[in-house]
């Protein structure tokens, strides 16, 4: 049986990466965007990346660069390590690991954790993070969904979780923006792995929704989610066809 994607995933806002905002001294997935978040009432957008002693870390990017202003990428870290790393713009404030997170979080505000591709082609050479992050989900109480570029580690999320809802993260895949070749960007943007995989919702890239394979899924009654809004007005036209939103930038309408 495929699970369903709780109510509160189409009913509040979700922020991309938390609620974050350097300016106000809140990064990307750090704990400070996550207490913001769930003071504002907002559901939560993660992302996971993997240490090279198979932890499950909240970050976004393979390399540190950008997020941290370091060198390398984060899997060449311990947990250990990565967790003294300090975040770019923030107070200090270090990695955090996926474990912290679900303890922040503790079933607050719906939490939407994407596992991020360990393949690089969206192959099926993976498996250390979704057990990885398995292994605490199935610890977790609130509503918590899962979700992948990698239709794959959907499918490896069914098998370690069959009771948790599981969707892809779907794309117009443009070729010059991914890193993979023609043919894998013409395979996952036709979305046929979604039953496949058991899958219950897909969240879609905003400026693509009015792709006749979204609408085949809406039409089903499928669950649309989107990425990522950054005004109220594209949250306005993404709502056209969009269940719900995953934003960042502006304060979202937690009533609408």
């Amino acid at each position: 049986m495929i699970p369903s994607l709780p109510a509160s995933f189409l009913t509040t806002p979700i922020a991309h990466r938390a609620y974050h905002d350097v300016a106000q001294g809140r990064p990307e997935n750090s704990r400070a965007a996550i207490r913001a978040a769930i003071a504002e009432g907002y559901g939560i957008e993660i992302d996971l990346q993997l240490t090279r002693d198979n932890q499950a870390m909240v970050f976004h990017d393979y390399g540190l660069s950008r997020l941290t202003g370091q060198g390398g990428v984060i899997r060449q870290h311990s947990l250990a390590q990565a967790q003294g790393i300090s975040l770019s713009g923030g107070d200090g404030e270090g990695i955090p690991s996926f474990a912290e997170v679900l303890d922040l979080v503790s079933g607050q505000v719906p939490l939407l954790v994407e596992l991020k591709d360990q393949d690089g082609a969206m192959g099926d050479d993976l498996g250390p993070l979704e057990e990885a992050a398995a292994k605490l989900i199935q610890e977790y109480s609130g509503d918590l969904a899962v979700m992948s570029f990698n239709p794959n580690s959907v499918a490896r999320m069914a098998e370690l979780l069959p009771a948790v809802p599981r969707g892809i993260v779907t794309s117009a895949y443009v070729y010059d923006e991914w890193p993979l070749s023609k043919a894998v960007c013409d395979h996952l943007r036709a979305i046929p792995d979604f039953d496949r995989v058991k899958a219950c919702f897909i969240s879609h890239e905003s400026i693509d929704l009015n792709r006749p394979r979204v609408a085949e899924l809406k039409a089903r009654g499928i669950p649309i989610l989107c990425w990522t809004i950054r005004s109220a007005a594209e949250e306005a036209t993404a709502r056209a066809v969009a269940d719900n939103v995953t934003f960042e930038g502006y304060a979202a309408d937690v009533s609408s």
